[in-house]
Formats: structure tokens, sequence, C-alpha cells
């Protein structure tokens, strides 16, 4: 119900008066009703990808924005824009779900040759990578004048979400379906390779597997609306403290609180600075750093 009523608002919530104006109906359509699908489509993926990452990674501190898989993502995106100009939202998405793929996969085995696994070193990692990653595409958006392209990018907002420019995010309908499909597999991962392998789970298919379903979401995010930071960090570790770490279970509600979560930032977002707006990212970054200290002190707390 919650849920149901955050999108009700989001529907309602706009400067543009619809009851008023002859047109109304059209901007609904066109603009009202596509922003809100797309809260819940990238709600859903990115926080149910921060649920795989940290099965793979066995860290409750890993999602998508502190493995540099967003940075990565938004390195092939510039790639692409570079080399092909006139790529169409579909080359543009292949680019920058070929580079989270490969870049997580480089955050992976930076972890393989790392001896000391303490939950905090793990995110540190993917943070530095995150920001060498971040500065090579900052290097390369100068050279080629395309600075303000990838601030725009990187900015996390819905604002340029309209009918037209959001129908790639369905492909994240296919993804949540795999998640759920791969959910028992996903599990055994998260208990260790050994276990993962006593247990008769192929271990490297399947995490190949869930690094592939994170690099759509993100890379098909991060194209339509850009870096959405923390949610899903907080979204499974909130739903986990409440529930407990029933995977198969869990992916639902982690699908409406990431949904939830999203779309109420969004909607601060719209109506903080009213008749102006401010991108989500801003929002969900102060909450997310908020909630991701709160949970480094409860960790270091239980040793």
């Amino acid at each position: 119900m919650v849920v149901l009523a955050l999108l009700g608002l989001s529907l309602a919530t706009g400067q543009y008066s619809i009851l008023s104006h002859a047109d109304g109906w059209e901007m609904f359509r066109n603009v009202r009703v596509p922003r809100t699908l797309a809260l819940v489509l990238a709600g859903a993926a990115m926080s149910m990808s921060g649920l795989v990452m940290q099965l793979i990674t066995q860290n409750r501190f890993v999602e998508p924005t502190t493995t540099g898989t967003t940075e990565w993502a938004g390195l092939g995106l510039l790639a692409v824009m570079v080399v092909f100009p006139r790529a169409s939202v579909l080359g543009r998405m292949a680019g920058a779900v070929t580079a989270a793929f490969l870049g997580t996969m480089v955050f992976f085995l930076l972890l393989r040759r790392v001896s000391l696994r303490s939950s905090l070193l793990v995110p540190i990692i993917g943070m530095m990578l995150g920001a060498v990653v971040s500065a090579v595409s900052t290097f390369v958006a100068l050279q080629t004048d395309m600075l303000q392209s990838l601030g725009v990018w990187f900015q996390g907002s819905f604002t340029s979400v309209y009918r037209g420019q959001y129908e790639v995010l369905w492909i994240v309908v296919a993804v949540v379906a795999a998640i759920f499909y791969y959910a028992d597999h996903l599990t055994a991962v998260g208990l260790g390779e050994d276990v993962a392998t006593n247990i008769g789970v192929d271990y490297r298919r399947t995490v190949l597997i869930g690094t592939g379903l994170v690099a759509v979401a993100t890379g098909t995010v991060t194209v339509v609306v850009g870096s959405l930071p923390f949610l899903g960090l907080i979204v499974p570790n909130l739903v986990s403290m409440r529930r407990g770490d029933d995977l198969r279970s869990n992916l639902p509600w982690v699908c409406l609180v990431g949904i939830a979560l999203v779309t109420a930032c969004d909607l601060l977002a719209r109506t903080i600075i009213a008749p102006f707006e401010i991108p989500v990212a801003v929002v969900l970054g102060l909450v997310g750093a908020a909630v991701f200290i709160a949970l480094i002190i409860r960790q270091t707390r239980r040793g």
C-alpha cells in the first residue's frame, strides 16, 4: 500500500497542471507515466543488483556504486559516444553493459589478490577502482569536449525520462526474472566456493551469470537515468535486518523497498526547491551515506 501511495504521488506531482490545460492528458501519458515506470524499473533492478553483488562477494557493503561497476558503465557509454557519435540507445547500452561486466571482473581479480578480506576493505578497493575509472572518464571527456554530457549522465536524475526515451529499461524485467530463477544458486554462492561446489553448484558459472545480470542492469540504468548511489547497499541490508537472510523470500521485499526508496527520494528531489528540481542522486547520496556509516558503526561494534 505504501509503494502504491508513493507511485500515485509520483503520478500526481509536477509543476505543470495536467487538469487545467488542454494537453494535460498528453503530458500525463508522455511524461508522468514513463517517469513513474522508470522509478519502478530502476529501483527494483538496482536494489536486486546490490543483493546479487553482496552474495557473490560475501560482503554486505558492496553494490554497483561501491565496486566501480557504475563508473565502468559510464566509461563504456562515453567510449561509444566518442567512437560512434550517432549510436542508438541500444548501441550505447551495449557499450555500457560490456564495460560494466569487464570492470566488475577486474574488481573480482583484484579481490583474489588481496589476502586481507575484511568487510570494510572490499568496498574501499571498489571505490578506489571506481575513482580511477572516473578520472579516466573525465580525462577522455575533457579531450573530446564531452564533459557536460558526462556530468549529466552521472547526475542520476529522472528529468530526461519521457516517452520514447525510457523503453530500454524494460530489459531489466528480464534481469529481475533471471535473479528470481537463479536465487537458490546465488544463495549457494553466497556460502562460499567450497560449500557451493559440495552441494553441486557450478561456482564459477554462477558467479559469471550473476556478474552478467548486474552488468546488464547497471549498464541499462546508467544509460537512461545515470548513477543511483547506495540504493543497492541500503535496501538489501534493511530487508535482511528485518527479515533475516532467506534470499528467495526476501527478493519481493527487496524489489518493493527499492521502488519505495527511490520514489520517495525522487519526490523529495522534485519538491524540495520547487519549481526547480535537484538530481535524485543527491538525495540518495545523503540518505545512503548516513545509512552506510550507521552500518559500519554497527558492524564495528559487533566486531
